[in-house]
Formats: structure tokens, C-alpha cells, sequence
């Protein structure tokens, strides 16, 4: 496992594009018959990949986080996008996942396994862990049982559908929140106009990109903004301070996940179009 450490926005003034991938972007995430994960010290959430493609692989990295297992003291929100039908095997018990399906796995569970049904259309599993303070069951949800809500217009290039998986109205957590935004052919804005929240951070998955599509990442203070150019299955790391916003050369799905104080969507600061600079 990565580790990835803190940075503040006055520091990132002085980052070159190189700095700004290394410190934000998460690449690579999907090899087969491996699980690659990232640890970062905002608010400790963990963002990995797994893509068992032949082999089953375990949910553990002992070395990193010094605990018996992975759940000890965490929760888990596995995500299904792409490939065939995960099998995923929590302390003995099955779940099938199919894409754009749920499974939350809740602080205490001692053994996590992720399959592929059939080797030879190998699921593709993106995994979000937050620090857990007390055990909640483990649950699956899929597409439908999301409540999926459709948002924004063609003429201002962001309709799309929301998809709310776990948060205080669905699947509960300690603290994990999770859903996922597909937006509509023509359509390429998410987030927009933009907020912050300092009292979470958050960690965006793009996918459903084709190989020479990108999506350029809006981030960084309001009054002062970067950007970085993100390819298919590729994840940013959004300190609690910075602005994400992104927009593409197409349509595309992503992933946004949540940790921090407050379990609400109502904390969002909105920042006007006029202070974005």
C-alpha cells in the first residue's frame, strides 16, 4: 500500500504539474490479480483497486496498517465497474456484485475476498475504507435500489444521474459515504458550479472513459485553481480545502466518496462563478 501524506493550499502555489500528479492523482489501480491501494493521511482513506483476474485475492495489509486484519478498526464500500460478476466472500458468506452495484462490508469483519465469476470476463472492483468507530452490518445494494436521480440539462452540458449508496438515507456507516454520477452523451461537467466542504475530504474514481478520452480535474482553493488531466480508472485525492470539479472531451461515469466529521450533504460550502479564478 501506498502512503500518501498531507499538503496544505499554500504549498501546492509552488507545485509543478509533476508535483500535482504525485501528490493527487492515483494511477494504476487495476492489475490484474492484484489489489493496489493508496493510504492518505486526509481524514486516513484508504482508495484501492482490485481486479482478480484468475486468482482470489484477500482484503489485508498488515504491514501498513499494524492491525490483526483490515476491518479491525475500518469500513469498507466495494463498487462493481466493469467486467463480468465479482464474487466477494465476507467471513463465510457470498455476495455477487454486478456493475454499478454496492457491497458494504462494516468495521469487525475478519476475512474480505474478491473473485471474478468467470475468469475470462474478470470483474474490475474499486474499494473506499474510512476509520470505523462502531460495527455496522454488512449490505448490498444495487443500481435500482439507489433511488436514481436525474440531474442537470443538455443545454448546460451536465445531465446526468446520481446514484446514493451509502450515506445517512441508504447503506449505513460510521462515517463512509459513497454514490456514483453517470452523465448523459453530451454532457461533460460534474460539479459545477463548485464547493468545498472542510469537514470532510473526498476521493473521485473516474471510469467509463474510452482510451483517448480525459477529464480535466478542476482543483485547488476557489481563488486559485489547477487543474490535472485524468485517463480512464484513474482516481483523485480532494483535500477537505480544494474545489473538484472536472470536466471531459466526452461523457463519463465517476465515483465520488466521502470521510470526515460530518455525515451530511448539507455542509457544502457553494462557491459562486464570480470568485473561481
Amino acid at each position: 500500500m501506498e502512503v500518501r501524506h498531507t499538503t496544505n493550499p499554500t504549498d501546492i502555489k509552488q507545485y509543478d504539474t509533476a508535483r500535482l500528479r504525485k501528490e493527487f492523482l492515483v494511477q494504476h489501480l487495476f492489475v490484474p490479480n492484484q489489489i493496489n491501494m493508496v493510504y492518505t493521511h486526509y481524514d486516513r482513506l484508504v482508495i484501492g483497486g482490485a481486479f482478480p483476474a484468475g486468482e482470489t485475492l484477500t482484503l489485508e495489509d498488515k504491514d501498513t496498517l499494524k492491525t490483526e486484519y483490515f476491518l479491525e478498526r475500518r469500513e469498507v464500500g466495494l463498487l462493481h465497474i466493469g467486467g463480468g460478476e465479482a464474487v466477494i466472500t465476507v467471513d463465510g458468506e457470498v455476495y455477487e456484485l454486478s456493475k454499478l452495484e454496492v457491497l458494504y462490508v462494516g468495521k469487525g469483519k475478519q476475512n474480505v475476498q474478491i473473485a471474478s465469476k468467470n475468469n475470462d470476463n474478470p470483474a474490475k472492483i474499486y474499494l473506499v475504507s474510512a476509520l470505523a468507530h462502531a460495527e455496522y452490518p454488512t449490505r448490498k445494494m444495487t443500481e435500482q435500489e439507489a433511488n436514481p436521480t436525474h440531474l442537470g440539462s443538455l443545454e448546460t452540458s451536465n445531465e446526468r444521474v446520481l446514484n446514493k449508496y451509502i450515506h445517512e438515507g441508504g447503506i449505513q456507516s460510521c462515517q463512509l459515504m459513497l454514490g456514483v454520477t453517470s452523465l448523459k452523451p453530451g454532457s461533460i461537467w460534474n460539479t459545477m458550479p463548485t464547493h468545498v466542504h472542510d469537514r470532510r475530504m473526498e476521493a473521485y474514481l473516474y471510469f467509463d472513459l474510452n482510451d483517448d478520452a480525459r477529464v480535466f480535474h478542476m482543483m485547488g482553493e476557489p481563488s486559485e485553481t489547477r487543474h490535472l488531466v485524468v485517463a480512464n480508472e484513474e482516481a483523485i485525492i480532494s483535500p477537505p480545502w480544494s474545489i473538484h470539479s472536472g470536466a471531459g472531451t466526452s461523457n463519463y461515469t465517476f465515483c465520488w466518496a466521502m470521510a470526515g466529521e460530518n455525515y451530511t450533504f448539507a455542509d457544502q460550502d457553494f462557491i459562486p462563478m464570480k470568485d473561481v479564478k
